[in-house]
């Protein structure tokens, strides 16, 4: 189960923290990679040298260290799992509020792997109002919560408010991880990346798609578990994780063929998010086309719709799932196709928005679903837009 398993521990300001060397301990000899940030305020309880030590990799703590940046960015897309064990009721604040001034917040803040806190504090600073509102507001986010123990506390006191033990903190880790893989078992298609229709051995009609959110939703499939044919159009783009085919396409005619051959094989997921061209031209000069006058003129021809291909053999227990990428009348042309390609959900994106759509890191959308659902998101890393879309996709195929 953690073999290979890039675990990033965090440790606060807690008595609590000398269970985060057991923690370390176990969990490198299962086979995890562990990687430890601690907060400033840790080190009062737990050194450096001890942690360094157990997980075989230097400590982290400060944004900077001998003029050299700490990249939370890379930490947080680094981990397969952000522990933080203990949480402190500061950090908890923190977190709660996006307050951003040490190396572990920004981490969490950049992070974009399941989140896991185990609390501890005193009996009185966790039934204290603030706190569980604050808690409430972390499992909001979508963190995982660790129930804490009862038992003696630092103050001399018994309470609840103990850190979970290393055993039961594993335990729950298992847990995440497995429902992490809901779609074991599962097939999926992905189309992603423009299309070039040739006018002529030269020259091509196309978009500007870089395929970066097919390919996020692609691995994003793979991590839960599915089998994933990818049909990438012409893309610099690789894959990073196991279980996804790479079928390279160039033209829509050849996307289209090469769908119908995974969909025809059975698949249970299908995601389209390729930008396939509407038009390709009648035919293709077999020669480069000279520069002879003024104008040109070309004659286009409809492609096939690919979307409504597959929403016409969609049977009983299958999920499709198609793009709208519009400029006006966003929501009403959403719903339109929505309806026209029998597609179970639509996702919008619009050119309107900043740091939206072709080319970036970046995405901004809102999901439609034939059962009525509409659910718009904020500004997101492409890879946690892709959770999002798999996040309802799942819903659905175990509705």
């Amino acid at each position: 189960m953690f073999q290979g398993k890039k675990i990033l521990l965090g440790v606060t300001g807690s008595i609590a923290a000398y269970k985060s060397l057991i923690l370390i301990r176990i969990l490198v000899r299962k086979g995890a990679l562990v990687k430890v940030i601690q907060t400033p305020a840790s080190r009062d309880f737990v050194t450096p040298l001890s942690l360094s030590t157990l997980s075989k990799s230097p400590v982290l703590s400060d944004l900077s260290d001998v003029g050299i940046w700490a990249n939370h960015v890379e930490l947080g897309r680094w981990a397969d799992l952000l522990l933080i064990a203990p949480l402190s009721c500061n950090t908890l604040a923190k977190m709660a509020h996006g307050i951003c001034d040490n190396l572990l917040l920004a981490t969490y803040l950049s992070a974009i792997c399941p989140v896991v806190v185990a609390p501890a504090m005193d009996e009185d600073m966790w039934q204290h109002p603030s706190t569980r509102s604050n808690l409430e507001q972390l499992r909001s986010f979508g963190n995982h919560v660790i129930p804490v123990g009862n038992g003696e506390l630092a103050s001399g006191l018994y309470g609840d408010g103990r850190m979970a033990e290393p055993e039961e903190i594993l335990d729950f880790i298992v847990g995440v991880i497995k429902g992490e893989q809901d779609l074991v078992g599962k097939k999926a298609l992905v189309t992603a990346g423009p299309t070039h229709e040739a006018i002529d051995p030269v020259r091509f009609i196309g978009n500007h798609s870089s395929g970066k959110m097919g390919v996020a939703l692609a691995e994003e499939l793979a991590l839960r578990g599915a089998q994933v044919d990818l049909v990438l159009g012409p893309s610099s783009l690789s894959v990073q994780e196991q279980g996804i085919t790479v079928h390279r396409v160039v033209s829509a005619a050849e996307m289209y063929t090469a769908s119908m051959e995974r969909y025809a094989a059975g698949v249970d997921i299908a995601i389209l998010s390729a930008a396939v061209a509407d038009y390709r031209p009648v035919e293709m000069a077999t020669e480069k086309i000279k520069k002879t006058g003024d104008t040109l003129t070309l004659e286009l021809t409809r492609t096939t719709d690919i979307l409504k291909t597959l929403g016409g053999l969609k049977k009983a227990g299958q999920v499709l799932v198609g793009f709208a990428l519009e400029t006006q009348d966003e929501k009403t042309y959403a719903l339109d196709k929505l309806k026209a390609k029998n597609a179970d959900l639509i996702v919008l994106n619009s050119l309107n928005d900043e740091g939206a759509a072709f080319g970036y890191d970046t995405n901004k959308i809102t999901i439609f679903g034939k059962d009525g659902r509409e659910l718009a998101y904020e500004l997101k890393p492409k890879q946690q837009v892709a959770k999002d879309i798999v996040d309802q996709v799942v819903k659905l195929l175990y509705a």
